[in-house]
This record gives structure tokens, C-alpha cells and sequence, in this order.
């Protein structure tokens, strides 16, 4: 069986990318000519040059694969049009493409995220009946994205998937986390608990592709997270176990998260790459509830999660220093 992955140069798809092969499936990856190749140059991949504002060039890309698993987004952006032009326009396209070239595909996955539905509410975690209340651009380009692939539904069978908080090897958007914490000093948001579900790269990437094998996740959407719900304090505990030193805990008030994203999304304007800590990105920092059930993954595929806090971040950590990011 034949599986394309789009984003198999970044974080999550590079995992996916390993568990496939891990698994004996053949692997073909979605590349621009600048991509970034350092995860996947020394792999038995094949890579397929493709651009997802022209959908003739995803052809190849398509063409006789039996599953595609869509991972590739836009997370940061400098204005509105960059975050839908990078989720919704694209998977769009990626759609048609899979209707022109290669109508009878077995699965079309679609990673979308939590931020589609936005925090929970009243200290309870969301699930697939949650009614969707993003609040920043980036999750409400999801929703749109989400709500195009249904558009599909009866042309192509579909699984969306939504990942909680991720964190493992490769991951850059929490290294700065783990730098300060390796520093003896653990950031926290506000005063009150930030609850949160976390998912180690290795678990969403087992989760992703057995919900794109499974019959019963056709034309359905899971979120895939942590069984257990944390908060900042216990993370940053278990940090500083795992590291082996005394840590202070520094407290910021919201306000000030607040201006810094602010004051650093104004700077991001004028340089060539967005930020991805900017006004929406503080709005996302100071909500109290970012959890998820995953009930609904366990009961129809089976979902569990195998990596603990304690061993992701252990292995996280001798990632980081491996490869001198730490």
C-alpha cells in the first residue's frame, strides 16, 4: 500500500513518516524544491516536487497512492489571506487533484487541530460535540478547511483528526520551554492553572495513521491527546525532575504575555518570516482549558496513549541535546 504524506518534511509529518515505514508501507512525501530534507534525505521515501497552489502539479503526487495523509499547513502567517491561503486553498486543491487524478483513493486524512473548537468551557474538556468557537484566525481557517473536506464527503472517504498540544523530537515551537527550564527557571502564564491536553509526537503519529486504516472513522473527526489532563506547574515539575536541577517558578501576568505577543507580532511584520508568537497567539497562552476527550478515538480505533509525561519529556530532552538545540 502506497501512502502520501504532505508536511512530511516538518515536525508531526516527519513522524508520521516514521511510523509508516516503521509499519512496511510505501512512503511518498509531497516536497517543494526548497523543502527542508534533513528528516527525511536518508529515508526510503519517495519525494514528489509539488505545489499546492497548482493542483496540475500535485498530479504525480497522487497519482496511485492508496491513502493520503494531509498534514501540511500554515500556522503562522502575517495576515488573514496567508492562514487561509495556506490551510483552506490548499487542501482544496489537494482535493481536486485526488478527484482528477486519483478518484478511487482509499482514505484522504486530514490533520486538522484543537484550536478549531477552541478552549473548553466551565473546566471541562471538549470533545466531537463541542460546538466550534475558535478564537484566532489560524483556528478559524481550520474550521473553513475542515468544513471543505466535508464537502467531499460523497465523492472521497474522509477522516479528519484534531491534535491536542504536541511536543517531542523535532518540535520547535515548545524548545524555548524546555531552554528555560534547562536554565533553572520554569514560565508560567497567569495565576490560575492552565489546564491542558499534551500528546507526544510518537502517540499522535500512531493515533494519525491507525484512524486513516480504520473503516469506522470514514466521514468522522477525533481528537487525539493525552489521557491524562495536565497543567503548566505539573509539566514544568516533571521538567525539572527529568533535567535534574532546582528550578524557580516565574510567574507572568496575562497582561504582560499579552503585550509581549503583541509587541512581537508588530515586529514580525517587518521581516521576512511571520512570528508565531503574536496578539492571537497570547489570546491562546492565557485561556485556562485546552483539553480534549479522546473517548471516541479509543472506542473506534483503539487509541491509547503509550508515551507518559515523564518518558516524552526524557526523550524530548536527549533529542534536544543530541542535536545541540539545547
Amino acid at each position: 500500500m502506497t501512502v502520501l504524506v504532505t508536511g512530511g518534511t516538518g515536525f508531526i509529518g516527519s513522524h508520521v513518516v516514521d511510523v509508516l515505514l516503521t509499519r512496511k508501507y510505501t512512503v511518498r512525501c509531497l516536497v517543494r524544491k526548497s523543502s527542508n530534507l534533513q528528516y527525511l534525505e536518508s529515508l526510503p521515501v519517495e519525494l514528489v516536487n509539488g505545489d499546492f497552489d497548482n493542483v496540475e502539479s500535485l498530479r504525480k503526487a497522487v497519482t496511485d497512492t492508496d491513502i493520503i495523509i494531509h498534514v501540511a499547513g500554515v500556522v503562522a502567517a502575517k495576515n488573514r489571506d496567508g492562514f487561509y491561503r495556506g490551510n483552506l486553498t490548499a487542501t482544496r486543491n489537494l482535493l481536486d487533484a485526488v478527484l482528477k487524478y486519483n478518484p478511487d483513493i482509499k482514505r484522504f486524512l486530514h490533520v486538522s487541530s484543537l484550536t478549531v473548537v477552541g478552549p473548553g468551557k466551565n473546566g471541562k474538556p471538549i470533545d466531537e460535540n463541542t460546538q466550534p468557537h475558535p478564537i484566532t484566525t489560524y483556528g478559524e481557517s481550520k474550521l473553513a478547511t475542515e468544513k471543505a473536506v466535508f464537502s467531499y464527503i460523497d465523492r472521497i472517504p474522509f477522516t479528519i483528526v484534531r491534535p491536542a498540544a504536541v511536543y517531542g523530537p523535532r518540535d520547535t515551537a515548545t524548545l524555548s520551554f524546555f531552554q528555560s527550564v534547562n536554565k533553572g527557571l520554569v514560565p508560567l502564564v497567569g495565576f490560575s492553572p492552565k489546564k491542558v491536553s499534551l500528546v507526544h509526537a510518537y502517540d499522535l503519529a500512531r493515533g494519525i495513521v491507525d484512524a486513516a486504516l480504520e473503516e469506522k472513522t470514514i466521514g468522522n473527526i477525533y481528537f487525539i491527546g493525552s489521557e491524562e489532563i495536565y497543567d503548566w506547574q505539573h509539566i514544568g515539575d516533571v521538567t525539572a525532575k527529568v533535567v535534574g536541577r532546582k528550578t524557580l517558578k516565574l510567574r507572568i501576568p496575562e497582561f504582560m504575555v499579552m503585550g509581549i505577543a503583541a509587541l512581537s507580532g508588530f515586529i514580525s511584520k517587518f521581516k521576512k518570516k511571520p512570528s508565531v508568537l503574536n496578539y492571537e497567539k497570547g489570546k491562546d497562552m492565557v485561556a485556562e482549558n485546552w483539553t480534549c476527550s479522546i473517548e471516541a478515538a479509543r472506542r473506534d480505533f483503539g487509541y491509547r496513549q503509550e508515551v507518559s509525561l515523564e518518558e516524552g519529556i526524557k526523550n524530548t530532552l536527549d533529542w534536544y541535546r543530541e542535536h545541540g538545540w539545547l
